[in-house]
């Protein structure tokens, strides 16, 4: 029987490993090859460090002798600032320079330092120390920019001779539209011997920066300063050759800052005070104005104008500060007056004081009479500005009736009887001095506190430097009836305390009070008045800051991510009387749109604009070197039923409150208006760029060549 073997179980045939151990010749292979490759790399090393120390170790031991390492201070560059549309309204332009620092405890022989510099700077000796001695205030100076690379290898190789010289990397603030927005920008400038231990010391900046030294610049000086950076320089010690290495650590830039003015809106205002004063028949009494334009919603500043102007490049370009200087010392053009500078606000008060009269009862919504055109205030007589005849609440506002708000004023105080035959007296039969401690006393602070909640007499707190409050004040007997300040809170104190205030005054100043005679305002604080009056009571701070901005190099907003966003702050919400609040609103109306007649009213400014505004005019009388004149206010919002914008002016000499005041306003808002394409027809409309032709402008160009 054959055996069928293909039936049989094969034999299953061992595992073989993949990772089979290669033979010993291989790997004898593989490690000669290593070694070989490690043997020529070594030897490569050992001819390249023989070349290097043999044929050229000579020269580099002659450079490491005769070159060093620099590092020279970058400073950051400022942060750029913008206005609401992306105008660009600041930034920096970056320079080499060179500095000299006061050292206290170093021999620093200027004239020999200036004798060595001058030749290498294409100067003289004396023009250099004729820079030091003109900047003996601030620690560090700047002695040349723009420094070549020639330049900054001299002074890296001769430090040893230039105690105090040394080289960085700074920039020119520049402003490229000159003085729009000059006082609300303000101007930069190098740290003092004064402020060198805040800022130095305390803050780390280093003595060659530029700090801000008034409004926003100042201000917001913080956000706008950068990080200083260092850039690494190979210096040969014969200060012939300079080699740039690079930054280690690299700047970095301030912040960005949006304002809310708006560049057009300011170009404008800035042009419509320069064309009122060059026509008016007051300009040779007018020596300083203001203008102020808010959001009623937000409280942005759209326009913040100060008149004199000033450039802020006067600053910081060389030469312009000497060349402008006595412009500056003579014309109060440093003097931010908007918020700087209180005056006379005349009747612009009225509204106010209509709230405050309906409110303690001197008058009701429906007061109506003949007004007489004068009445006796003891023995005092005072009258209107002309006869008025039959008059409410809405009329006395819309006219500017004086006897009208005498008498409110008079009754506030309890001085009853006042008229065209019979000067009054208190009620009660009470002695005059009774009287005085007691109801004048009340009437009075009753009054002023009643502009006071408005915003009137005390700061804003507006995010600018050196805001100024306004000031009440009332006649004293004891001084021959010279007006002195009213102490507002301490009256109003001691009457809660003892129900009385001493003091030696007359029914004339609650007279006189109550239509703008005795306080003084500054145009910001009227501005944030008119603006409460037009937000129905609600208080809102002024602001010029809108967003702060990442550190960008980028002359646009679009491409700048926002670190924050400012919001409106509500500071009061005042819960007057609809009904009074109406009156006043309505009384405001008719000075714009109502044909009263007259000089009081601003019909003849606003009857043919295309929306509707409500204002108040204010004439004051003011004395200037010992001249009486009258000081022009004017206050208004539009439009009337959904206001977006409120404005405060003022022009000291300037006439009746309808003319030079009104006349700026009512610029200022059409140009508002036809930026924002609302109310006028479409050929009228404007872009929201500064204006192209600024710089012809009497606006720029008379300030440019002020001297």
């Amino acid at each position: 029987m054959k055996l069928n073997w293909s039936l049989l179980p094969r034999r299953r045939r061992p595992f073989k490993s993949k990772n089979k151990r290669p033979p010993a010749r291989f790997l004898r292979t593989r490690l000669s090859f290593i070694y070989g490759f490690v043997f020529l790399a070594f030897v490569s090393l050992i001819i390249r460090l023989g070349y290097l120390q043999v044929v050229t170790g000579q020269k580099y031991r002659a450079e490491a002798l005769t070159t060093t390492l620099q590092r020279i201070p970058v400073l950051p560059a400022r942060g750029r600032i913008f206005d609401r549309n992306g105008n660009l309204l600041a930034y920096d332009n970056p320079n080499y320079s060179v500095f000299l620092t006061r050292m206290k405890h170093v021999h620093q022989n200027l004239n020999e330092m200036a004798k060595r510099l001058a030749p290498v700077f294409h100067t003289t000796a004396k023009k250099i120390l004729a820079t030091i001695n003109q900047q003996k205030n601030y620690a560090t100076i700047r002695l040349f920019r723009n420094a070549n690379n020639q330049q900054l290898a001299y002074v890296s190789a001769h430090s040893g001779q230039l105690p105090g010289i040394t080289l960085g990397m700074s920039s020119d603030r520049m402003y490229p539209y000159g003085d729009l927005a000059g006082h609300a920008l303000g101007y930069v400038g190098p740290i003092t011997a004064q402020t060198k231990k805040y800022y130095v010391n305390k803050m780390g900046y280093l003595s060659s920066q530029k700090v801000g030294e008034s409004g926003i610049e100042l201000q917001y000086d913080k956000l706008l300063q950068g990080k200083p950076g260092y850039e690494i320089m190979k210096v040969n010690n014969q200060g012939t050759s300079v080699q740039h290495l690079g930054m280690d650590p690299a700047p970095t830039p301030g912040k960005n800052l949006e304002l809310t003015i708006d560049g057009r809106v300011q170009a404008m205002t800035q042009q419509a005070i320069m064309n009122v004063i060059s026509h008016s028949t007051h300009k040779n009494t007018i020596k300083d104005a203001a203008a102020v334009m808010l959001n009623v919603k937000t409280g942005g500043v759209l326009a913040l104008a100060s008149y004199p102007y000033y450039d802020p490049n006067w600053y910081t370009v060389p030469g312009q500060l000497t060349k402008h200087l006595k412009y500056l010392d003579t014309s109060g053009a440093q003097q931010n007056n908007a918020i700087q500078n209180p005056n006379y606000p005349g009747s612009t008060v009225k509204p106010a004081n209509l709230i405050t009269g309906l409110e303690y009862g001197a008058i009701t919504p429906s007061t109506a009479y003949t007004v007489p055109y004068k009445i006796y205030i003891g023995n005092a007589m005072k009258h209107d500005d002309m006869p008025h005849g039959f008059v409410n609440d809405v009329k006395a506002i819309a006219v500017s009736s004086d006897v009208f708000f005498y008498r409110v004023g008079l009754r506030l105080g309890k001085w009853f009887g006042s008229s065209p035959t019979n000067g009054g007296a208190p009620a009660g039969g009470i002695s005059l001095q009774k009287w005085r401690n007691t109801d004048f006393a009340k009437g009075l602070v009753n009054l002023f506190y009643g502009e006071y909640r408005f915003g009137l007499g005390q700061l804003t707190h507006i995010d600018l430097p050196g805001e100024q409050p306004g000031r009440f004040y009332y006649m004293d007997a004891k001084k021959q009836y010279a007006a002195v300040p009213f102490p507002l809170q301490k009256a109003q104190q001691s009457l809660k305390k003892t129900h009385q205030f001493v003091n030696y005054s007359t029914p004339v100043s609650l007279a006189l009070s109550a239509i703008g005679q005795e306080q003084q305002f500054t145009p910001i604080e009227l501005a944030q008045y008119v603006a409460t009056i037009a937000n129905n009571g609600v208080k809102l701070q002024p602001h010029l800051l809108k967003s702060v901005l990442a550190p960008s190099l980028s002359t646009s907003l679009k491409n700048d991510p926002i670190v924050k966003n400012v919001k409106k702050k509500v500071q009061a919400k005042l819960n007057i009387n609809p009904t009074y609040l109406h009156l006043a609103q309505q009384g405001m109306y008719g000075v714009c749109n109502v044909s009263y007649g007259g000089q009081s009213t601003a019909y003849g400014d606003f009857h043919n604009a295309p929306y509707k505004a409500a204002g108040k005019t204010g004439t004051a009388d003011i004395y200037m070197n010992g001249v009486h004149l009258t000081n022009s206010v004017f206050i208004a919002y539009a439009p009337f039923k959904n206001p977006q914008i409120a404005v405060a002016v003022m022009v000291p000499g300037g006439g009746y409150g309808a003319q030079s005041a009104a006349m700026i306003t009512r610029n200022m808002m059409d140009t508002y208006f036809k930026e924002h394409h609302e109310f006028f027809p479409k050929s009228q409309w404007l872009s929201s760029s500064v204006p192209t032709n600024w710089k012809t402008l009497s606006a720029y160009t008379q300030v440019e060549s002020a001297k």
